[in-house]
């Protein structure tokens, strides 16, 4: 285990506690030996951590204190990798480097005994690529933030190409497709349009009268299950 593992361990320790703690206990239930722990808390004290106590009388961490960024542990740091990695390669321009660049945020602040972990990590994304779509990705995702109606123009299963109005709440990214759930003005309903078969997209600036929220919640109760892209 290397030490900011063990810093973060003995602080999820306090944090279990809310009564003062023996240093002894402490040291057993963090499996390391009692002057280790007393220079541990030095060490977490001088980084922020408001604990107090001392020895014979026991410690304890006041409520309030949060983590700083630095403090992951090897698996939280393998997910982070994993994810900015998944996201670098399965999502839009935009999105790759806001995961790269939070990737070296991270690994800036990183203490030197963890900054290998974010390079040697042995986990890798290796699934098919999704079908490459005619739009910016981005801007259904703006215009979502935004709660913005869209003008695209859609082609269908049968080869049929419509016009629509939609008001985007939900960009999904599955392993092939990227669907994209929107209140139809077309349909009067929740439709899936796979981003692919979007051929144009026109943003209007006009925010679509319900919010997103309650579009959301709707479509989990009705369509959660339900990713029929041919029906519409």
């Amino acid at each position: 285990m290397s030490r900011s593992e063990r810093l973060l361990d003995l602080l999820q320790t306090l944090r279990r506690h809310r009564n003062p703690v023996s240093g002894q206990r402490l040291a057993e239930e963090s499996g390391i030996s009692l002057r280790t722990l007393y220079r541990d808390i030095a060490t977490l004290q001088g980084q922020g951590a408001d604990i107090e106590g001392e020895p014979g009388l026991g410690y304890i961490l006041k409520p309030g204190f949060m983590l700083p960024p630095l403090m992951f542990s090897e698996d939280e740091i393998e997910a982070l990798v994993l994810g900015a990695r998944w996201v670098a390669t399965r999502t839009d321009d935009e999105l790759a480097r806001a995961a790269n660049n939070a990737l070296a945020k991270i690994a800036a602040v990183l203490p030197d005994d963890l900054k290998p972990r974010i390079e040697g990590t042995n986990l890798v994304v290796n699934s098919p690529l999704p079908e490459p779509s005619r739009i910016d990705l981005a801007i259904v995702r703006k215009a979502i933030r935004n709660e913005h109606m869209l003008d695209i123009t859609y082609l269908d299963a049968a080869g049929a190409t419509t016009s629509r109005r939609i008001w985007p709440f939900v960009l999904g990214f599955f392993e092939r497709v990227r669907i994209v759930a929107a209140w139809c003005t077309l349909r009067d309903d929740v439709r899936h349009f796979r981003a692919d078969r979007i051929l144009t997209m026109e943003t209007t600036g006009i925010r679509y009268p319900r919010r997103k929220a309650v579009l959301l919640k709707e479509w989990r109760m009705a369509h959660e299950s339900n990713t029929d892209t041919d029906k519409n």
